[in-house]
């Protein structure tokens, strides 16, 4: 394996333990097993066995403790040394990272990260190896065997798997910050130094692009801009909109997928690419399903998917690209999340007619919205229901003709679903059923 003498230095007779055994804790096992047999392995895989095992090892802590990504940091606060606490990304990052460009952000990665790598892999062909990998939901360690000297990675990478890292990615991006995860930090403040230790631990040489557009990122950008060691790179709609970007052939919609397209050549540019040979990439490169999918027009309406709408702000981009919407499904799990953003751009002339309000977080947003003034709700037909096939019946006789019904949650899904897929293809599957 390419590096495996790096391996080694950071693993090799140590004893470790693996916190959390799901996919990633499983690779990193195996590679373990595999690469690294004189390393000492204990697994917990859940966490009454994480709690357990620190306990037993007060006396002889473990060297490692190996954290997967659900596993959150502020579990483990004074129980063992914070400094033996790393992650499958942090390793791998410490190893690879020369090799890696990466992105994160609140919203918008995957979409980012996916069309980097079509971009790459289009581009060199066969000429160079370039491997999708992250929270993509491909281990890093999955890779390490395909990895040559020459060997381009495309990660993306979420702040849980960033906030242990020691090294960061070669070229980094960090297209915004919004309030999500706060269950897993102690404060937001926290959630974002996660998230900007993309920046914070490249060394020179390196390159971070951050977009200006994002208030709280650019002020924490500027904050610590004194600390960065790589050349920054900031950027804003404002300059997509400027650029010979804007006129190119794409189906992705909106201003905040063409700021993340502008992101990605300017990134890409700085392997190689030219600009030419971008736009053919670009134009060949379709959405990832559940990022305002078309599901298709049925009796007249539209209907788009955005489930991996979690947040207002993702909400909010999703009516700004699609102003034709009409009916609106919002809420699932309540997380605690501000939603007066929403509710400021919705009690703005905006076309809907129809808002569907699910789970916990859509009852507060409407007990919420409906003491405000200007008033979200006010000359608006609504709908309290949990029942996604009573939703998409409901929506059937409520939207308009020639317009658009659109779920775009603004929430998480755990209330009633394994995650946003499983929430994005239940709707869909009902769209099919009923039309």
């Amino acid at each position: 394996m390419y590096r495996q003498q790096q391996l080694d230095d950071l693993l090799a007779n140590r004893r470790i333990l693996i916190a959390g055994y799901g996919r990633e804790g499983k690779s990193t096992h195996a590679l373990i097993e595999q690469y690294v047999p004189s390393a000492v392995v204990t697994i917990a895989a859940n966490d009454d066995e994480i709690f357990r095992c620190l306990d037993e090892s007060k006396n002889n802590p473990y060297d490692l403790i190996i954290k997967s990504p659900g596993i959150p940091t502020m579990k483990l606060e004074g129980l063992c040394n914070p400094e033996t606490i790393t992650s499958q990304t942090d390793l791998f990052l410490q190893i690879y990272g020369d090799q890696t460009i990466a992105v994160t952000g609140t919203k918008g990665k995957s979409t980012t990260t996916t069309l980097i790598f079509h971009v790459l892999k289009t581009t060199f062909a066969d000429t160079r190896k370039v491997i999708l990998a992250g929270n993509m939901g491909i281990p890093l360690f999955d890779i390490l065997p395909q990895i040559a000297h020459d060997t381009v990675v495309v990660a993306e990478f979420s702040c849980h798997q960033l906030e242990n890292i020691h090294r960061a990615p070669h070229i980094g991006i960090i297209l915004n910050l919004y309030q999500e995860h706060l269950d897993h930090y102690h404060s937001y403040l926290d959630y974002q130094m996660a998230k900007m230790q993309m920046m914070l631990r490249q060394q020179t040489g390196d390159h971070c692009f951050y977009c200006t557009d994002s208030p709280d990122l650019n002020l924490l950008a500027k904050e610590l801009s004194p600390k960065v060691s790589s050349t920054l790179h900031p950027y804003s709609i404002d300059q997509a909109l400027h650029s010979d970007i804007a006129t190119l052939p794409t189906s992705l919609q909106g201003n905040h997928n063409l700021s993340n397209i502008f992101v990605a050549c300017q990134a890409t540019q700085l392997m190689g690419i030219q600009p030419q040979q971008f736009a053919q990439a670009l134009a060949s490169f379709h959405g990832l399903p559940h990022r305002l999918e078309l599901v298709g027009t049925f009796h007249g309406i539209t209907f788009y998917n955005d489930s991996i709408s979690t947040i207002p702000e993702a909400t909010i981009a999703a009516l700004q690209a699609l102003p034709q919407t009409s009916t609106l499904i919002l809420g699932g799990f309540d997380r605690g999340i501000d939603y007066s953003p929403l509710a400021i751009y919705l009690s703005t002339p905006n076309g809907i007619d129809n808002i569907v309000f699910v789970g916990k977080a859509g009852e507060r947003m409407k007990q919420e919205w409906e003491h405000l003034s200007p008033s979200p709700l006010e000359g608006k037909s609504l709908l309290v229901e949990n029942d996604y096939a009573r939703i998409v019946a409901w929506c059937y006789r409520h939207t308009r003709r020639n317009t658009i019904c659109l779920l775009s949650p603004a929430a998480a899904s755990y209330d009633s679903f394994k995650n946003f897929e499983h929430r994005g293809n239940t709707y869909k599957e009902l769209i099919m059923q009923q039309q």
